[in-house]
């Protein structure tokens, strides 16, 4: 196998901007939290594309919280990066900014921890390349991620082994009963 070279933090940088419009809003003409987790996608996907060069799927999204409503009129604001590689995962950083054209005012209202995996023609996972680390801010983020990544491996194990056992609980439940009255 040949030797894949490393790509840099700001190769996968990207940012995404849009209008927030009726259409995108609930009726207190706030963003729609699922409008904004969607475009959290796009813009993550994006720079682990960049990254990979290749197709990636989205395994995992961390802890999710809204901290300030984006409404009709503002833009959105959508900046990420991959913050680690592993063999065929990256964890990318997404940051949510509303943005008022008319005052100028810029506020971080939301941010997530997505892993994305590349993945072949087949749909097979695929090796992705290392990421090269240059300043004490990418390194620091660069650490983290791994004690992330070991959390979110922790916690999808629980995940699978709760739901294996209530698939289980619920194959026992209905199957008739095999006792007579």
């Amino acid at each position: 196998m040949k030797q894949v070279k490393g790509r840099t933090v700001d190769h996968s940088k990207t940012e995404m901007m849009e209008v927030v419009l009726p259409n995108d809003a609930n009726a207190l003409g706030n963003i729609l939290g699922g409008k904004v987790m969607h475009l959290m996608d796009i813009a993550g996907a994006i720079a682990a594309h960049r990254h990979s060069q290749s197709h990636v799927v989205t395994v995992s999204v961390d802890y999710l919280d809204f901290t300030h409503p984006i409404r009709v009129g503002q833009v959105i604001l959508l900046r990420s990066r991959v913050t680690r590689a592993f063999n065929t995962s990256m964890e990318v950083e997404v940051r949510v900014y509303l943005e008022d054209y008319i005052t100028g005012q810029r506020l971080q209202t939301s941010s997530a921890f997505v892993t994305y995996v590349a993945v072949d023609a087949q749909g097979r996972p695929a090796p992705v390349p290392p990421l090269v680390v240059r300043t004490a801010d990418e390194r620091r983020r660069y650490r983290q991620a791994l004690e992330r990544r070991r959390r979110r491996l922790v916690l999808a194990a629980r995940a699978h082994k709760t739901s294996s056992s209530n698939k289980k609980d619920l194959r026992n439940k209905s199957s008739p009963a095999t006792k007579s009255p």
